[in-house]
Order: structure tokens, then sequence, then C-alpha cells
């Protein structure tokens, strides 16, 4: 039987070793770059919870990212789900706005005569 792939999650959370601080965690996203760490950084460091967020891609050859959140007491697992929380929010408010504006544009070109295809 050929060898099958290891299936890698999309996320992981680095043990920090002898720790038991919820404040400070390193996240791993795996098949993710620049596009998605820049975005969510900034969104984390909106957060008036967040002290510290920072990402690294290890290498260009690898498809991963690590994000290292500090927070002022919330657990840093929580202020990463709310930052995924608005970030996908505002990709919606974006795309919708953007939707609009491609429907106003047609509109205007077919009352134009133009042809938009």
């Amino acid at each position: 039987m050929a060898d099958e792939e290891q299936k890698v999650p999309k996320l992981e959370m680095l043990p920090l070793e002898g720790v038991e601080d919820e404040t400070c965690s390193t996240f791993i996203l795996n098949g993710e770059d620049h596009t998605l760490g820049n975005a969510l950084r900034h969104i984390i460091m909106k957060d008036p919870s967040t002290s510290f967020c920072g990402y690294t891609v290890p290498h260009p050859a690898e498809h991963r990212i690590y994000l290292r959140i500090q927070t002022h007491g919330e657990s840093a697992s929580d202020v990463l789900k709310r930052g995924l929380t608005r970030l996908q929010s505002t990709c919606q408010h974006v795309m919708d706005k953007f939707d609009v504006s491609v429907t106003y544009f047609k509109d205007q070109q077919a009352d134009a005569g133009m042809d938009t295809s």
C-alpha cells in the first residue's frame, strides 16, 4: 500500500514547557503565509486585551506561520478566536461592498448601452 500523507492540522498551539500561563502563546497556522499573518496580526493588535502580537514565516518554502500573542490577562486562545472572527467579519463586509459596487457599475454600463460581460 502506498505511503499515506500525514494530515497536518490547520492550527496548532506550541506547548510552553513548565508554564501554565495562558496569556502568552504561540500558534502555528499551517498552509498560510503573509496574507493571513499580517491581516490577523493587525486585527489582534487592535484588541485592547493584546499587549503583543507578531508572526514569522520560518522559511519561504514552508507554508506556515508562527503567530505569537501576549495579552494583559485574557487567554491568548480567546484573543485569537476573537481576532479570527473579526477578520472574517471584515472580509465579508469588503466582499459585500465589492458586490454592491460591481452591480452598480454594471447597471450604469447597461444604462449607457455598453457591454460589461
